[in-house]
């Protein structure tokens, strides 16, 4: 074992080097930054059910809510005012991840992860002292660029500083993250809308500065990568943090394999321009239609408006809330599962698991609804079917939760050499806010329109993405990050761009 390398069961080499108590502490304090997107994922669904938030933002919504006798439930809360209070912020989001990309590869992660906390701080302050609905955008808008930031940095920071064979289980520390955040913006809902004088929702989206507090502290104490040193021209730094993070003096050859990427990276003249070459072909393709099918698997509909959805399907105000702490339980723990099985069993076979688990869940949701409410919208659930559904719900997110949830930011950050790595995850980052944007945006609408037949379109979605993944993406689990386009070149439609001098001598 000459060097420190031998040959890893997932195609290419594995370094020497311990899991170190160093390497999991930075990566549970930078998966933090998950914090920041969950708490407002669950946060803002809740609040937008709540009837004093309503009645000073969006007394139209809060009027017709509470005067029509014979509601149709499929369009009781379609606003498009009320979807942009939730959807602007991925606009945000989205345009800050191509300024986040440029301040990751020239200043490092770790800045990154800095601006997202601070910026996201800001826009919690404004959020929980607006006053009108122009201040309350702005906040929002903050937190959007916070969120941007975040995204961008936070999966490629892990990806970078894990050792190979547990990548992925710490990386997705940022899916975990996320799903904590939802789960204790569910309870906060839950307490707040029982505070009396109506400002409840001023504490739930204020209380958003903890996460953000947590972010920025740990952002100032964590180290930076050592592809993140050696690309801002520093090798002597780089080489003493990887011996650090590895626990050991022998890493010679990883670090030879992190020169070599950093050589190839400072010949990139554009990344932009580099990324749209044929050798790159899989991870433009991959970083392009993993969020964008993520994002059609429909679980921002559940993530979103969950107690909107609950309502609409009969649940009263409390219980609606409950069904939200509920289904946020089960997001968490599903996660877990994730975590402990991503290294064991690999990333294809828990997309595909999870996708045909999502399928039947939304076809099944779907025909029950069109039981109940029909093309009228009229009706309700018994209680019986009311448990029913919210079960279906609980198998949805948490096939959501082992599957896509966490490996639409796993398998981007993981696939992308470092000389296209920013703008990849740039790519990730904004496609996933775009079509998070649309979604939120339209979804109250296409709930008014397409009835029971909007759970058969997001059905419908992941069945094609499912099949996509079956054919398209080869298994990336136990290969260095380096050493990925051995894979590429080995996958039956890949290999054909990647041109053979980028494998040679890599497989041993």
């Amino acid at each position: 074992m000459a060097g420190g390398a031998f040959v890893g069961d997932g195609g290419g080499r594995s370094y020497e080097g311990g899991v170190t108590v160093f390497v999991i502490f930075t990566c549970v304090a930078a998966a933090m930054g998950g914090l920041l997107f969950g708490y407002d994922l669950g946060i803002s669904g809740g609040v937008t059910s709540m009837e004093s938030f309503l009645k000073k933002f969006f007394p139209s919504v809060f009027q017709k809510m509470k005067n029509e006798t014979h509601q149709n439930q499929y369009c009781k809360f379609d606003s498009q005012l009320l979807t942009l209070f939730t959807s602007c912020l991925y606009i945000a989001a989205l345009v800050a991840s191509f300024l986040a990309s440029t301040v990751t590869r020239k200043f490092g992660r770790k800045i990154s992860m800095f601006v997202a906390g601070l910026v996201f701080l800001l826009g919690s302050i404004l959020n929980g002292v607006a006053n009108n609905i122009t201040l309350l955008i702005i906040g929002r808008l903050l937190l959007g660029i916070g969120v941007g930031f975040a995204n961008q940095s936070v999966p490629v920071y892990l990806a970078e500083i894990a050792p190979t064979k547990i990548r992925g289980a710490l990386n997705m520390g940022f899916q975990m993250a996320i799903t904590i955040g939802i789960l204790v913006a569910g309870l906060v809902n839950f307490g707040t809308t029982k505070i009396k004088g109506g400002f409840g929702w001023r504490i739930s989206l204020a209380l958003a500065a903890v996460p953000s507090l947590l972010m920025t502290l740990a952002a100032i104490f964590l180290p930076d990568t050592p592809n993140s040193i050696l690309e801002r021209g520093h090798p002597e730094k780089a080489e003493k943090m990887l011996k650090k993070i590895r626990g050991t003096n022998n890493v010679d050859d990883e670090f030879q394999d992190l020169l070599d990427a950093t050589e190839a990276a400072k010949k990139v003249d554009n990344q932009w321009t580099n990324i749209t070459q044929p050798r790159y072909r899989p991870q433009l393709v991959i970083c392009f239609l993993i969020p964008f099918f993520q994002q059609l698997t429909g679980i921002n509909v559940i993530m979103f408006y969950a107690p909107v959805l609950f309502k609409t399907l009969g649940f009263g105000d409390e219980a609606s809330l409950m069904s939200t702490v509920i289904t946020g339980g089960v997001n968490v723990v599903a996660t877990l599962v994730s975590i402990f099985t991503v290294d064991k069993f690999g990333r294809r076979i828990l997309f595909l698991e999870g996708g045909t688990q999502m399928m039947i869940c939304q076809v099944a949701i779907g025909g029950m609804i069109a039981m109940k409410f029909g093309l009228s919208g009229e009706g309700s659930f018994t209680k019986h079917e009311a448990n029913w559904i919210l079960f279906l719900i609980c198998a949805y997110v948490a096939a959501f939760a082992w599957s896509w949830g966490p490996l639409g930011w796993l398998v981007p950050s993981e696939i992308c050499p470092l000389e296209i790595r920013s703008a990849g995850q740039a790519i990730n980052v904004s496609v996933n806010m775009l079509f998070t944007f649309i979604i939120g945006q339209v979804f109250l609408s296409m709930l008014c329109h397409l009835k029971f037949g909007l759970f058969f379109f997001f059905a419908g979605f992941v069945l094609i993405m499912t099949i996509f993944i079956a054919v398209f993406l080869p298994e990336t689990k136990n290969v260095p990050i380096e050493e990925m386009n051995i894979v590429w070149k080995a996958h039956w439609f890949w290999g054909k761009y990647i041109p053979d001098e980028v494998v040679i001598g890599r497989q041993v």
